[in-house]
């Protein structure tokens, strides 16, 4: 039996016209270059990048006990969550382990927005739906619904520092007083949008959420008014550089379900003095008094002092060469030309400046730096 061939986004067209390297990516045909993916973070860090985000999952949450209800099926605090605000935060099963990493808008008092990862939406909604059964504040199930969207949008992103002067040029919204995590509805190029100043890049920049049928004319008029700036369309290769030297934790590499939040050094975005009871927040509670104690793990951050790069899997050893950890993601990073990675160790080996730190690279022992992350940040 053959693997079925992948989903392709509305912008597809437009992909193999530029010339663009597809990948399969969770079930979905995706640009993951077209042409140097060097040349396309460098715009994003110093003017602007355009990405088709199409893959991600888009699920409605409404009712009149929706935020009740997201509170109870995530780790975070969604109910006082202001309208046209967003938020990160995450999904956990009864274990504490990370079902997915999560994006809540508040579109209105009650109706939220939820953008998971594209491989793990079908796990998300299945997960939310089962929760839609209770406890609700009032006992039994909640009075929410959770809807299936992911066919009623596509998602463009403009990111990097001219992001505002591009998108400006083509909406009246007021971009100015738009704060990072927040979201308003506008038109862009005169089509309708959901106009979010998100993103993964570690720059400033904004999320299009639009209908599929509008997704071709956005982008060519975004491109058309970053002409100027030097906006390019970018793929998923640079996108994970960005996100890497942003020190932002990637599904299946920096988190899982045999991850808690406060293992991946996350607990923050869990909130214990929420009301009610909310799924995992006994497991959670254990992992953040471990955590706490003597975390077994530590995630760092780590820069190569030669040319070898490290990847997802490879080992991080001692000075004697003890195994004390694994790399979970690794580049060549454009922005400090050097390679970079992200890596579980053991909490004797987490402090920057720990000596003796290498990766096993096929069998050399690759002299690193730990140090704190994020590795870039951005000047504001």
């Amino acid at each position: 039996m053959t693997d079925p061939a992948p989903r392709t986004t509305a912008l597809d067209a437009v992909h193999r016209a530029l010339g663009a390297t597809l990948t399969d990516f969770a079930g979905w045909s995706m640009p993951l270059r077209y042409g140097s993916e060097r040349a396309e973070h460098t715009a994003v860090r110093e003017a602007a990048g355009l990405f088709d985000l199409s893959h991600m999952g888009e699920l409605t949450v409404m009712g009149a006990e929706a935020g009740a209800f997201l509170d109870h099926a995530l780790v975070g605090r969604l109910g006082t969550l202001a309208v046209g605000r967003a938020r990160y935060t995450m999904i956990c099963d009864a274990a504490g382990g990370i079902l997915d990493d999560l994006i809540v808008y508040r579109l209105a008092d009650d109706t939220f927005l939820v953008v998971a990862n594209a491989a793990n939406t079908p796990t998300v909604l299945d997960a939310l739906r089962a929760r839609l059964g209770g406890p609700a504040p009032a006992g039994g199930a909640f009075d929410a619904e959770v809807r299936d969207d992911r066919d009623a949008y596509a998602l463009i992103a403009v990111q990097g520092p001219a992001s505002p002067a591009v998108l400006g040029r083509l909406t009246d919204a007021d971009l100015a007083g738009l704060k990072y995590y927040a979201g308003l509805p506008g038109t862009v190029a005169g089509r309708p949008a959901l106009i979010a100043r998100t993103g993964y890049t570690g720059e400033d920049g904004f999320e299009l959420f639009c209908a599929p049928a509008d997704a071709e004319a956005l982008w060519h008029a975004l491109t058309e008014a970053g002409r100027e700036d030097g906006l390019v369309p970018c793929g998923l290769a640079c996108r994970d550089t960005l996100r890497l030297e942003a020190g932002m934790p990637l599904y299946g590499n920096e988190l899982s379900t045999s991850t808690t939040p406060f293992d991946a050094g996350l607990g923050r975005v869990v909130k214990f003095d929420k009301p009610g009871d909310f799924v995992g927040r006994d497991a959670l509670a254990a992992a953040a008094e471990r955590a706490e104690a003597e975390a077994p793990r530590v995630l760092v951050g780590l820069t190569g002092r030669g040319r070898r790069v490290p990847r997802a899997g490879y080992p991080v050893v001692d000075a004697s060469g003890t195994p004390i950890g694994l790399v979970t993601s690794g580049a060549p990073s454009p922005t400090l030309g050097r390679p970079i990675a992200m890596a579980y160790v053991d909490p004797a080996s987490a402090a920057p400046g720990t000596e003796g730190v290498a990766v096993d690279i096929r069998g050399a022992h690759e002299p690193h730096d730990v140090v704190a992350l994020p590795f870039y940040r951005r000047q504001k």
